[in-house]
């Protein structure tokens, strides 16, 4: 496997594993809403051009991809996917790392939101160093855990 920037010409596999990561997600809140599931290709490819966007790669396959958007001295840490066939082997592990080796030296601190009900995710970014700044409710089904983790 191998983690790498991510090219404008990648942004329909990116959007293709991102749709096929978050069925499970829709599925875990009962909600075929989310963004991720419905966001248009030129905003994946915005998101190229702007902002720090990692993929994994298996062979010539994309298999997962993270986004790191730059906010002054914060990274937000967004839209981490892994294909399903392939989610639990550490790529979402690799790509949360590579994402600190890939932002400014101004960054601080990273800070990211998950849905309460996403063991998993909660379980990966604890693992890697990540600290619950506060919970949010967003709707009756849904609060957001907020995470955060400072530049070591």
């Amino acid at each position: 496997m191998k983690v790498d920037r991510a090219q404008p010409s990648d942004a329909g596999e990116i959007m293709t594993v991102q749709r096929a990561a978050y069925v499970s997600e829709a599925q875990l809140y009962d909600n075929a809403h989310f963004s991720a599931l419905s966001e248009p290709l030129d905003s994946v490819r915005s998101a190229i051009e702007t902002e720090v966007v990692l993929v994994a790669r298996l062979g010539p396959r994309i298999i997962g991809a993270v986004r790191g958007r730059v906010d002054g001295v914060v990274c937000h840490v967004e839209r981490l996917v892994v294909a399903p066939d392939l989610q639990g082997q550490g790529i979402g592990s690799r790509l949360m790392l590579a994402v600190e080796d890939h932002v400014p030296p101004s960054v601080e601190r990273f800070a990211l939101h998950t849905g309460d009900r996403s063991a998993a995710n909660l379980h990966l970014y604890r693992k890697i160093g990540y600290e619950q700044t506060r919970e949010e409710r967003v709707a009756d089904t849904l609060s957001l855990i907020h995470m955060e983790k400072p530049i070591t």
